[in-house]
């Protein structure tokens, strides 16, 4: 089991800790649905330290990074940040990442804990014709998000940057809470604002202690994994082994937006994800809500109006802010499209449920 550098507070706080990915991870604190409306209204922060970070340098980072995403990574610059996929050269996605222009010639991938391995073996094969320099840094970065509307207002007390001027998707670099070369990037997987920051590890008590302090004028909660998941869920964000994985591929997923086709983007599986976008493909993931009371789960079949069988949930959960079900699944492209009805089985009963085009929810954003 793998641990954190900030294990040891969740503990003494009373987190209900849980594994994930090989580490011991938080889990919730009070209750998922206190620390989901926290980050929906006010501010949360949650530790996400078990990410991993593998950094592409050198004269040839750019060719590699290019090569194994999707997006266009010449649309970046330094301070700037994409959300992109790596194909597997079968049509199915390694995982999805932030890449991150650190500087000119110098890329940080932010991966998922599940995947540091997987996706660090993967870079080292297609570099053998690249041979950029290539370093797993996930052992030596900690990572915070403090996420709400208030996350500005908190982190704001903690230094001299100018946070209103990290636009989404942008990044700078610099001193937070009396650490130097933080990371500050306004990036996030709730919908509702605020910034992940990334730090050598001996600063992760002191950042945390800073922030929970700076924060307890705006009530800020203490945020697990249930939390992040509800959020996430609530802003139809896939989430990797559940909505996407290496048998799905980024346009069956609805993400064709990343995975960019421009002249001289030459990437791992173009040819064959150019072939499903220009010819469509047999199944899609949709967004849906709940019409009979019943929460979908993950591996649940979902079934047509004649009884058939046309996909599967991949994420399912009960929103804390509509109080209904709500899930995301692959069907039949033919019941694809919003406003069909479909039916979930849920715990052998087939409950009605509409297609919708997620995000589910409106949040508030900084004022």
């Amino acid at each position: 089991m793998k641990y954190t550098p900030l294990t040891h507070i969740h503990q003494k706080l009373g987190a209900k800790m849980t594994e994930f990915a090989g580490f011991l991870m938080p889990l919730q604190y009070t209750s998922i649905i206190e620390e989901h409306m926290a980050v929906r209204n006010s501010v949360g922060m949650f530790d996400v330290s078990h990410m991993g970070e593998i950094w592409i340098k050198g004269p040839n980072a750019f060719d590699l990074a290019q090569w194994i995403t999707t997006n266009d990574v010449r649309k970046l610059k330094p301070g700037k940040a994409q959300y992109t996929v790596m194909p597997n050269g079968r049509g199915g996605i390694v995982d999805d990442l932030i890449i991150y222009q650190y500087e000119e010639n110098k890329y940080m991938l932010v991966v998922n804990a599940a995947n540091i391995e997987k996706d660090y073996k993967w870079i080292l094969e297609q570099n053998k014709k690249f041979n950029a320099e290539v370093e797993n840094a996930s052992d030596n970065i900690a990572q915070l998000a403090v996420q709400g509307p208030n996350a500005i207002k908190v982190l704001q007390k903690l230094t001299d940057i100018d946070l209103s001027q990290i636009k989404f998707y942008h990044f700078t670099v610099g001193k937070m809470a009396g650490a130097d070369d933080v990371i500050i990037s306004n990036t996030g997987y709730t919908g509702s604002g605020g910034f992940e920051l990334y730090f050598y590890p001996q600063y992760a008590e002191q950042i945390w202690n800073a922030i929970a302090e700076a924060g307890k004028e705006f009530d800020l909660k203490f945020a697990g994994l249930g939390a992040r998941d509800t959020l996430r869920l609530e802003m139809g964000y896939c989430l990797y082994g559940n909505d996407i994985d290496d048998t799905t591929s980024p346009i069956e997923a609805g993400l064709g937006w990343i995975v960019k086709f421009t002249e001289g983007n030459n990437f791992v599986d173009r040819d064959f994800l150019w072939k499903q976008k220009q010819n469509g493909v047999s199944r899609r993931l949709i967004g849906f809500i709940m019409q009979d009371h019943g929460i979908p789960r993950h591996g649940y079949d979902i079934y047509n109006a004649e009884d058939k069988v046309i996909g599967r949930v991949t994420s399912g959960t009960m929103s804390p802010m509509l109080k209904k079900g709500i899930g995301l699944g692959y069907v039949n492209t033919e019941y694809s499209s919003p406003e069909t009805e479909i039916f979930v089985d849920v715990r052998g009963k087939k409950l009605k449920a509409k297609v919708v085009k997620p995000p589910f929810v409106e949040v508030k954003k900084p004022s």
